[in-house]
């Protein structure tokens, strides 16, 4: 079994409207060196392989992933399995956040094809991890994540908070076995 840290990125300068790819804003550095405090003893006197960490390739999730790292001296592993639920061919860049707050109000059913191959994609990732792996993501992979344990269908089950840290435990089971250990916590997500 291995025991996984699911990290919502920290706050970002600016949303989807503003920038397809932003970095973290003055909070969000704040995050993330509060994340590396939390997270920094995990690598220390542990009996148990050293956890790997692992990242969605977009900025933000790279630039809360840093501090964490140079802790343990290690450089994030990029991942695009872990990445930010991809829009529609044919949205335009400023018209992803209505599509995505429509999106988030429904179920990957719904959806269709496309975004239950994402969903399940970034589940089978998730499981298929066999040492203790911190993994720096989205606020939507990561509800892929919690629907999966719960069998729940909705696009969005938790409003995580920036930072806040979801764990799982894989198990013998193979690639869909996991179970939820606890949820993040929660806020008001600005969907932007």
């Amino acid at each position: 079994m291995a025991t996984v840290r699911l990290v919502r990125h920290g706050r970002a300068t600016g949303g989807w409207d503003a920038d397809p790819d932003p970095g973290l804003d003055d909070v969000g550095v704040a995050q993330a060196l509060a994340l590396r405090d939390a997270l920094a003893g995990l690598r220390a006197g542990s009996s148990r392989s050293h956890p790997q960490l692992v990242t969605s390739p977009l900025r933000r999730c790279r630039e809360t992933a840093a501090p964490l790292g140079a802790a343990w001296g290690v450089a994030a592993s990029v991942e695009p399995l872990v990445t930010e639920l991809p829009s529609p061919d044919g949205v335009a860049f400023g018209r992803r956040v209505p599509w995505l707050q429509e999106a988030i109000a429904g179920s990957w059913t719904a959806l269709g094809p496309r975004y239950t191959a994402y969903r399940d994609a970034v589940v089978a990732h998730v499981a298929g991890l066999t040492i203790d792996t911190v993994v720096v993501s989205h606020f939507i992979a990561i509800n892929t994540v919690i629907g999966y344990c719960l069998g729940d269908d909705r696009v969005m089950v938790n409003r995580l908070d920036n930072t806040s840290v979801t764990i799982v435990e894989t198990g013998p089971g193979g690639p869909t076995d996991l179970v939820l250990v606890s949820v993040g916590a929660e806020a008001e997500t600005q969907i932007r």
